[in-house]
């Protein structure tokens, strides 16, 4: 301890039991426990401690799955009870119902079976009535052979028939009476039969309902046999229960009286790593100041070299013979040293303005007047170019304006017959506009319909400006024809009278010129009047097919059929 006080930076002390002493303060005794064995033996005794604990709470969680199983099969047998017994009340039900049925049919079946019996006496009665009355009536038959006086017999016979006639009549309703009552009792049987087929089920059912009671009544008592099983479960298990809690709350004590010393010393450990970490940062900040002062003497140091370089480089002599070159003779009135930098500045400035010498600028002149020769050579080789291009743009211009005057003309005159031919009258003419340079100006078309007076194009309304446009088309292929021109809906705005125009028109330019016509169109006059239709057809879902038509062949198939 008295030496350490001595130490300098990076000196230690140990004694020979293995007591350290370190120049920054720190000292550890032989005899101190390290921490890292400290805290080693904390972790030990936490492990040694947390074992036990979670032994008791597996076993906590066991005895609480046994509880929540065994709470589950009561409430499950106690739901199976109710169930039974509802099913067995529902049963006993339909044994009632089916015994009150039953009864009901019995009476019916008695009642059927008491009108059936009187039904067949009646029937007796009156068959034994009908042999009695024909009994009767042959004997009267034999009677009036035997008779001698026809009128009597005449008048007995004529009585004798309408008894007869009676008792045909009296049988005849006995007869439907039978048959009827027969009716009766052949349903009243068969009605017996159902009710018999009836009980019969209703039995099967009721023994099938006795033997499900029975069943249900065995199931209770297992049920119950069960339930008193499982009534002392509880018990056992709190008793468990408690045991484990007991357990539990000692190994609760043991753990937090762990914590309590573990916070203790990791309290008392903390605090020791924070004066060593504050010794630390103080060591680093004097060993930083010192290095920073090192590298400042360093830095002054190369300074001081460096003026002592750039002083024998541009002055050739030492520091000290710097003030025997200049022109003061005292060196407290040296002008400020602000001031002769400023003026050093200056001066660099200046001799840098003036720039290096140039010993090639003979050459370099000669160079120039060769490039400028070139150059002027060249000049008068585009002054020259430039007049033959804009010779050449002026007869191209002149070309142009002769060919689209011509080209303009033949449009013209071919629009103005079209629009005649296409409209059945009117005018129409084409025009320049905004120039009279044709290659600058605009073209307008004026027309009029029969009827109206001379306008633009954009004032006719959509039927006249379609048939206007197709004049100017078919116009501009009399005078430049093209082999296929496509028109795709030009007949959509014109009613049937300026469509049945457009299609002669259309046939009149086909037979005429070379140009084959494409038309993509809706409208029945414009079909039937092509050479061949071309469509696309759905079959299937998803499938396309295209489908052709030619007209004339179907013609003359028609013609020959």
């Amino acid at each position: 301890d008295r030496l350490s006080v001595t130490l300098a930076v990076g000196q230690r002390l140990v004694s020979r039991a293995g007591d350290l002493w370190r120049w920054d303060g720190f000292t550890v005794r032989a005899a101190a426990p390290a921490p890292a064995a400290v805290r080693l033996e904390q972790r030990n005794r936490l492990v040694a401690l947390t074992a036990p604990l979670e032994t008791c709470e597996a076993g906590f969680n066991i005895a609480e799955q046994h509880l929540a199983e065994a709470q589950t099969t009561a409430a499950a047998a106690t739901q199976a009870e109710r169930d039974a017994r509802a099913a067995q009340r529902q049963a006993e039900a339909a044994v009632a119902q089916a015994q009150r049925e039953h009864n009901e049919l019995t009476r019916a079946q008695a009642a059927a079976a008491s009108r059936l019996q009187t039904l067949s006496d009646r029937a007796e009665t009156l068959e034994g009535e009908l042999t009695d009355v024909t009994g009767r009536l042959s004997t009267a038959a034999e009677e009036i052979s035997g008779l001698d006086n026809l009128a009597e017999q005449r008048d007995q016979a004529i009585a004798a028939r309408e008894a007869l006639h009676q008792a045909n009549q009296q049988l005849r309703a006995a007869q439907s009476a039978h048959d009827q009552w027969r009716q009766q009792a052949d349903a009243r049987r068969d009605r017996l039969a159902v009710i018999a087929t009836e009980r019969q089920s209703w039995d099967q059912r009721q023994a099938g309902a006795a033997a499900q009671t029975g069943e249900l009544r065995q199931r209770q008592a297992a049920e119950t046999a069960e339930l008193e099983q499982l009534s002392a479960r509880p018990e056992a298990i709190a008793a468990e229960r408690a045991k484990v809690l007991d357990a539990l709350a000692t190994a609760s004590a043991k753990r937090e009286a762990a914590a309590h010393a573990l916070a203790a010393a990791e309290t008392n450990l903390n605090l020791a790593d924070k004066a060593l970490r504050s010794d630390e940062a103080a060591l680093a900040e004097a060993r930083e100041h010192r290095v920073r002062v090192e590298a400042s003497v360093n830095q002054c140091e190369q300074t001081v070299a460096g003026v002592r370089d750039r002083i024998a480089e541009r002055l050739e002599c030492r520091p000290d013979q710097v003030f025997a070159l200049t022109d003061a003779s005292d060196p407290e009135k040296l002008a400020p040293l602000d001031a002769a930098e400023r003026r050093l500045e200056r001066l660099l400035r200046e001799r840098d303005n003036m720039g290096p010498v140039n010993l090639r600028a003979e050459q370099e002149a000669d160079e120039l007047d060769e490039q400028i020769v070139t150059m002027q050579s060249e000049r008068a080789d585009l002054v020259a170019a430039i007049g033959r291009l804009r010779q050449g743009i002026a007869s191209l211009n002149k070309e142009a304006r002769q060919r689209l005057t011509e080209s303009f003309t033949a449009v013209n005159q071919h629009f103005q017959e079209l629009f005649v031919k296409l409209f059945g009258g009117g005018r129409a003419h084409l025009a320049f506009t905004e120039s009279e340079d044709p290659l600058d100006a605009g073209l307008e078309i004026f027309a009029s319909p029969p009827g109206k007076a001379l306008q633009a194009l954009s004032l006719l309304s959509g039927g006249e400006q379609a048939l206007t446009a197709i004049a100017l088309i078919f116009a501009v292929f009399q005078t430049n024809p093209a082999p296929i021109c496509v028109l795709d809906e030009v007949d959509a705005p014109l009613d049937d009278a300026n469509v049945h125009r457009f299609c002669s028109l259309l046939d009149e330019m086909a037979a005429v010129g070379r140009t084959r016509f494409l038309l993509i169109t809706h409208h029945r006059m414009t079909m039937a009047r092509m050479d061949r239709l071309y469509g696309v057809t759905m079959p299937e879902r998803g499938i396309s097919q295209l489908v052709s038509v030619d007209l004339h062949s179907a013609e003359e198939l028609r013609k020959t059929a």
